[in-house]
């Protein structure tokens, strides 16, 4: 079978990767790609927001599976227009994907069916989003509605940290139409979790959960990000959390959607938080987690094609995932400026020695070739994934390979996955 993956970041080359080790693909293809997808698939530089490109390609290269990897392509519908001209497809289509795009959305449709999750006000005036906060007690969560690069959620601690973040979607407009209207919501209390699951549009078949870091600095300090770094499975969810998980939120949302008439086919991703009255959804992303799919691929046994073709067939019944039984620890590696900014063109070294290592795995994403040299091209460089028989392994493996890989202006966290190292 002939492969297609849209995409450019340490998701999709871990897609690539995993997919890559199916007996059933034949030819891999990735657009635009990045400097290590370069190395196990041919890779086309096309706009991922240009549909009837994509299409045009997909259609030339004759893509059996075109596999869409992050949120923006999905918004902009670009599984609708492959759909429409039968092209296989495998994501959720526009609508569908406004469980992502549109966090008063996806509140909306949780508040109507009963999905755990926490309270909020919408608001599109300043005057009444601040008289609210005068009237509210902090910490509150402030969120811009729509998509924001995972940076369009503050947290404030006070309110005026709260009159801020408000002012920066409302009134600065630092998020364009995306933070035109805001959410103020509950602050909850608890520990954060992500459980990823594929959905044919009836039935859900979870992966297993993961964890991830959001702030750039140690001991989860400093603005948001992406994502720094990710483990999995995670050893606080317990088998009666994880079930409570799927039966109370994940397959209520895929149902409820269809209540709705939308046939939700794709993977599906709650960001969740524990709490003392339960699981409650923080969030809905309509993709696979980056970074936390740099963690989870690694320990995924079953094949991932299989899963996807059975996903866009809505043939998931019976289906359970396999699971290697080791730790994976993932950490990220950012250029300086990060989340702020980003340093291109940054010669990077150590990657040979690093690849050398038994059970590491290195997931690049802004990267790319210059005059034969490896340099960085964005934000979030690298993942460096290691598996290990326990969480202690996979991290002295993960930092290990870490130490080998320099480039001027490195920074990543130094405390990923300790707080499950005992």
């Amino acid at each position: 079978m002939r492969i297609l993956v849209i995409g450019s970041g340490g998701r999709e080359h871990a897609l690539a990767c995993k997919l890559s080790e199916s007996p059933q693909v034949d030819d891999l293809f990735c657009v635009p790609g990045n400097a290590g997808m370069a190395e196990i698939a041919t890779c086309q530089k096309l706009d991922i927001m240009d549909n009837d490109e994509l299409l045009k390609f997909a259609k030339k290269i004759k893509a059996d599976l075109t596999v869409v990897g992050p949120e923006l392509p999905l918004v902009n519908g670009l599984v609708d227009c492959f759909s429409q001209e039968r092209v296989t497809v495998f994501g959720p289509t526009s609508v569908a994907a406004r469980l992502e795009g549109s966090k008063i959305f996806a509140k909306e449709l949780m508040v109507k069916y009963g999905i755990p999750t926490g309270k909020s006000r919408t608001f599109q005036d300043r005057g009444q989003a601040i008289r609210y906060i005068g009237e509210s007690s902090p910490p509150v969560v402030i969120k811009a509605d729509g998509l924001a690069a995972g940076k369009g959620v503050t947290v404030a601690l006070d309110r005026e940290a709260a009159r801020e973040a408000v002012d920066l979607c409302l009134v600065k407009r630092a998020f364009g139409q995306s933070g035109q209207q805001i959410l103020i919501e509950e602050f909850l209390e608890g520990q954060e979790v992500s459980l990823l699951a594929f959905s044919d549009g009836e039935r859900v078949v979870p992966m297993e959960p993961a964890q991830d870091y959001k702030r750039i600095f140690d001991g989860d300090r400093g603005p948001n990000t992406g994502g720094m770094g990710s483990y999995c499975p995670v050893p606080f969810v317990s088998p009666h959390i994880y079930q409570e998980i799927v039966e109370k939120i994940l397959q209520p949302t895929i149902t409820a959607l269809g209540e709705e008439g939308i046939k939700y086919k794709g993977v599906i991703y709650g960001g969740l938080i524990l709490t003392d009255e339960g699981s409650k959804v923080l969030e809905f992303n309509v993709r696979f987690g980056d970074p936390e799919t740099q963690a989870i691929l690694p320990r995924l046994k079953s094949d991932l094609l299989e899963i996807m073709i059975r996903t866009v067939e809505e043939d998931l019944e019976g289906v359970e995932l396999q699971w290697s039984p080791e730790s994976c620890v993932s950490v990220v590696l950012a250029s300086r400026g990060y989340p702020q900014s980003s340093t291109k063109g940054v010669s990077i070294y150590g990657l040979e020695e690093a690849k050398k290592m038994e059970s590491v795995y290195l997931f690049h994403a802004a990267t790319e070739r210059s005059n034969g040299e490896l340099v960085t091209d964005g934000g979030r460089v690298l993942a460096v994934s290691a598996l290990g028989k326990d969480f202690q392994e996979a991290r002295r493996k993960a930092y290990l390979a870490v130490d080998k890989i320099t480039f001027e202006g490195m920074q990543f966290r130094r405390d990923i996955a300790a707080r499950v190292c005992g």
